[in-house]
């Protein structure tokens, strides 16, 4: 019989939603309490776990008795708050979803009261735990195209959802579409480099969505496409490129890393719901390309996901196997596989991209004199 671990749910918008999901696919994963001021939000959060106590704020929640982990997944403005209170305020566990801030001025508090806290502590990074991107990071693992030197991810997706109060419509709630956006890539980039970035430059723009949207009388100011470089201290470099009116994709992710012994590839596509299956039948599935320079031939593979997991939720399976690592590292003291460390470097990396994006100059993250130094 699975360990119990009884949750408690801070926040139960449409990725609130998806956790609680994927939560309910996990034998011994239990829901008990979930704190949602939006009465529209409550409602639908209350129909995927009615067992579920209802509340409306964090100081209620942490008055739950027999908790063992919380998950976090409020608008990104209020994390790092919320964070540092809870860290204060309990022992228990946490999964808190990306970005665990949107301030270069968080980082030491939120990484100081991390290093104290005796609880593992998670930072969601969904998009390393899509079947087809762990499958790429076996491949490299392996040494199949030997040290990788080179890496790109492509994202051309849909524009930004609507979330409750257009939170994310403005810079000032979101960190800036390259933290709310883009710190998966840049996690996803550090991990697979197992390096860490040294400089950044970023070109982007606000060419396409939400111009005529108007709240308040305040148009929105996030970018929808974009351009960063990133380099590595052992001379690796990475790009992503970005695109959020691209929808048409037959694959959202694209990911590319080159060794001197091949390449490898990785096309992963966007949520299924969002498939016009009607008219172009079943959605894609995901696929990992391995093409060696000797002998030459791509090796293709296809990377299927159980219907159940890949129903779940819009990233391909990958909130689910992030919460079972995470309800592994405390039934089992598995090992932390995101950790804050990791949240705030990701962070930091799309803050200087987005300063450079506004600059038009490259960032080092180690000049002290522009306050990227993590």
């Amino acid at each position: 019989m699975s360990k119990v671990v009884r949750y408690g749910i801070l926040g139960c918008g449409m990725m609130g939603q998806e956790h609680l999901r994927n939560l309910a696919l996990i034998e011994g994963a239990q829901v008990v309490a979930i704190a949602e001021p939006d009465a529209d939000m409550k409602a639908q959060a209350a129909q995927l776990a009615p067992d579920a106590l209802m509340l409306d704020t964090l100081d209620e929640l942490l008055q739950v008795q027999g908790l063992d982990a919380l998950v976090v997944v409020t608008p990104n403005y209020q994390h790092a708050e919320q964070l540092l209170a809870i860290l204060q305020r309990t022992d228990l566990a946490v999964l808190i979803e990306k970005p665990v801030i949107t301030q270069l001025d968080q980082v030491a508090a939120v990484k100081a009261a991390a290093d104290r806290h005796p609880a593992p502590l998670w930072v969601a990074m969904e998009y390393r735990y899509m079947p087809p991107i762990t499958a790429l990071r076996s491949h490299l693992e392996q040494g199949d195209i030997g040290q990788m030197q080179m890496l790109s991810v492509r994202e051309h997706r849909f524009p930004f959802l609507e979330k409750v109060n257009d939170w994310n419509r403005f810079n000032r709630n979101t960190g800036g579409t390259l933290v709310e956006k883009c710190c998966h890539f840049f996690d996803l980039m550090r991990l697979l480099a197992a390096d860490e970035v040294v400089r950044v430059y970023a070109s982007a723009g606000q060419d396409n969505n939400h111009l005529e949207e108007a709240y308040s009388g305040e148009r929105p100011d996030i970018l929808d496409n974009a351009y960063v470089v990133v380099d590595f201290a052992s001379g690796k470099r990475a790009m992503l490129e970005l695109n959020m009116f691209a929808e048409g994709s037959r694959y959202q992710e694209e990911i590319c890393a080159v060794g001197p012994r091949g390449k490898l590839e990785c096309f992963v596509p966007g949520p299924g719901r969002f498939w016009p299956g009607a008219t172009l039948g079943p959605a894609p599935v995901a696929r990992v390309v391995l093409s060696p320079r000797e002998p030459k031939g791509p090796i293709e593979a296809e990377i299927p996901v159980d219907p159940n997991i890949l129903a779940a939720g819009d990233h391909n399976g990958s909130t689910y196997y992030q919460h079972l690592g995470f309800y592994r590292a405390l039934t089992e003291g598995g090992k932390v596989d995101v950790t804050v460390d990791d949240g705030l470097k990701a962070v930091v990396i799309g803050l200087a991209a987005q300063h450079s994006a506004a600059t038009g100059k490259a960032v080092t993250l180690t000049e002290g004199g522009l306050s990227f130094e993590y």
